[in-house]
């Protein structure tokens, strides 16, 4: 599979986009015309530098308003043409992308149009270049794939071919299984973008929110069997007008494009038999829950946090042959405690202070999910192991924190036992009845949320949620969920655009991305509450306005509301059953612990955040004040 993006899809200029584009592996890119005429290099030292990058230019892009002109600016579009076609032999690339006409001048008819592109096919065969011509869907009269194909077919010139994009044809929900009967042959390129489902202006849509595919909602998939199903073999490529992405990091959204061509196109050799030659990489892991959630800490420190897994009902279980880690735990939920000042823990704390820096999951084969991550273009992570320790595999994740991979197949079914003594804690505090882990929490910027939807549904066999409006008093947060079918993963997402929300709070002052908070599941939230209550653990002060509005909303009886109440419990209720929140107070820059009881509910509790958000942000030390 071969592999191209525009470098109108990243920041940057035309050296450092270059530069970007080669790192991420493309083998190819489209030289979009603006990037060339705002860098001061001439054409033929631009199209060097690309093959010094070993990249390929595989078209240049756009030439407009060229079909059904009336004399004279017919005329005049074929010198813009020659024009065009002496700037592309400088450069070294043989293949210019004609958009649909969009001037409120073109006259329609297809024969018109392939009598134009037939001229322009002749034209174009004499110096050894093809013309791919693309439907926009805004064309003013070509606007479907379909009718371009008819122009190309009644064209029959060997140097003219097809151009699709799947963006053109979803957009207007075009029926893709169209595109099954083109002549391979004359199928030019392929251009990929997905997008989120918006209902507004088809052009304004395309300039701004397209995204890479698996990031949107489009069916780009289906548009991709369908390609592939016409024995297609030549280059995806990516075409992404997004404002956040031009403003954004060019290495890590080429990385992102990169990564979503790899994921798609094992998608569509999993789907149906396909002419593309790609990676043979495993199938998306089966997580079967979260194996362990780890903190970094001072040894100052660890005593405090200690104490506070206790109150909340966990009991230290184990402590490490040879590091500075203890393991506590209660009901499946592993959590380690790790104040070790060397190797990458104690260079975390550095950075981030006390912070969830890592998380292990239960997947069915460790190894094989290792090696789809790395074939997807993430970062192993590795370092020294002691004597009698176990290698677990393993990528660098959000905000550089680590994911680890775990299966019952291999001697990592017994990394407790192996790596670590037993502890017997004798604490007198009482169990609470947690179960397990519901979800984890992760924050992270805005601009960030997309890469890791896109890392971890091509690496998890998950789906993600629709995007979900988190309300905080200082302003929004946005939200997406990624979990699976059966439950056992769910991964809340949190996009902060603005520090002064309780998330860009957490994101400022840890400097960076992260967990920022670990809900329990529990199946008896009130005798969890009292048992919380009895082990002195305090837990976050809801507002008592908030009770007089459930009931009404609800319909609630009273003295379910004051039972509520009385331990500071928020309620929800969806098409499914009911669901009770508990939370701790924020520790540190943002951290904290939610407890919740989830009866048949399938949300997360977005109708309480508001609540819980105020409540939670009394406790957080002012933007600006020192750490004590």
């Amino acid at each position: 599979m071969k592999t191209s993006i525009a470098t109108v899809s990243i920041s940057g200029d035309l050296k450092e986009k270059l530069q970007a584009i080669a790192k991420a592996g493309f083998d190819g890119v489209e030289i979009f015309e603006n990037d060339f005429l705002a860098f001061d290099e001439a054409p033929r030292q631009v199209g060097q530098m690309v093959r010094d990058h070993g990249l390929e230019i595989t078209l240049f892009q756009p030439f407009r308003d060229f079909e059904g002109m009336p004399e004279p600016l017919r005329g005049r579009t074929f010198d813009r043409a020659e024009r065009k076609f002496d700037l592309m032999q400088e450069m070294g690339t043989d293949l210019v992308l004609v958009c649909s006409n969009v001037s409120s001048v073109a006259m329609g008819g297809i024969d018109r149009a392939a009598a134009d592109f037939f001229e322009l096919g002749e034209r174009a065969a004499r110096r050894g270049l093809r013309v791919g011509y693309e439907a926009l869907a805004w064309g003013r009269h070509i606007h479907d794939h379909r009718d371009a194909w008819e122009i190309v077919r009644r064209a029959d010139h060997s140097n003219i071919g097809l151009i699709l994009d799947s963006f053109h044809t979803l957009s207007r929900k075009i029926d893709v299984n169209s595109i099954r009967s083109i002549p391979k042959e004359k199928i030019f390129i392929i251009q990929l973008a997905d997008a989120p489902l918006i209902d507004m202006d088809l052009l304004y849509w395309s300039r701004h929110f397209r995204n890479m595919p698996g990031e949107g909602d489009l069916p780009v998939l289906e548009f991709m069997k369908a390609v592939a199903a016409t024995g297609y073999d030549g280059y995806l490529s990516l075409e992404i007008f997004n404002d956040q992405f031009r403003g954004g990091s060019p290495t890590a959204i080429a990385v992102d494009g990169k990564r979503s061509l790899i994921y798609l196109g094992d998608q569509v050799r999993r789907a149906e038999n396909s002419s593309l030659t790609l990676p043979n990489m495993p199938a998306r892991a089966e997580v079967e829950g979260v194996a362990f959630v780890e903190f970094t800490v001072d040894e100052a420190e660890t005593p405090v946090l200690s104490d506070r897994l206790r109150a909340l009902g966990f009991r230290q279980v184990g402590r490490h042959k040879t590091k500075r880690v203890d393991v506590f735990r209660q009901g499946d939920i592993n959590l380690v405690v790790n104040s070790d000042p060397d190797g990458f823990a104690g260079l975390s704390y550095a950075l981030h202070g006390q912070s969830a820096y890592a998380m292990g999951l239960w997947v069915d084969d460790a190894e094989a999910a290792i090696a789809r991550a790395v074939g997807l273009g993430a970062e192993r992570f590795v370092q020294p192991l002691n004597p009698g320790e176990i290698e677990m595999p393993a990528v660098r994740a959000v905000g550089g924190g680590i994911l680890y991979f775990l299966d019952r197949r291999s001697a990592l079914a017994r990394i407790w036992e192996i790596e670590f003594d037993p502890l017997d804690d004798n604490t007198d505090l009482r169990p609470v009845g947690l179960t397990g882990i519901d979800h984890v929490a992760q924050t992270m910027k805005y601009e960030e949320l997309l890469t890791w939807l896109l890392f971890y549904t091509a690496l998890l066999n998950a789906h993600k949620t629709p995007m979900v409006d988190i309300i905080d008093p200082a302003g929004v947060v946005r939200s997406q969920v990624v979990e699976n079918g059966p439950g056992t993963l769910r991964i809340t997402l949190n996009g902060a655009e603005n520090r002064n929300t309780l998330a860009g709070h957490f994101i400022a002052e840890t400097f960076g991305s992260g967990i920022q908070h670990l809900a329990f599941a529990t199946d008896d939230i009130f005798a969890t509450a009292a048992a919380l209550s009895d082990n002195g653990f305090a837990t976050l002060m809801i507002s008592p306005n908030y009770y007089d509005d459930l009931e009404a909303r609800f319909g609630l009886k009273p003295a379910f509301t004051d039972r509520l109440k009385a331990h500071n419990i928020l309620y929800d209720r969806d098409d499914h059953g009911e669901y009770f929140q508990l939370y701790s107070p924020t520790y540190g820059e943002g951290f904290f612990f939610e407890i919740v009881q989830r009866s048949g509910y399938r949300g997360y509790g977005a109708a309480n955040a508001i609540f819980r958000i105020a409540a939670l942000r009394r406790h957080l030390r002012p933007i600006g004040l020192p750490r004590l």
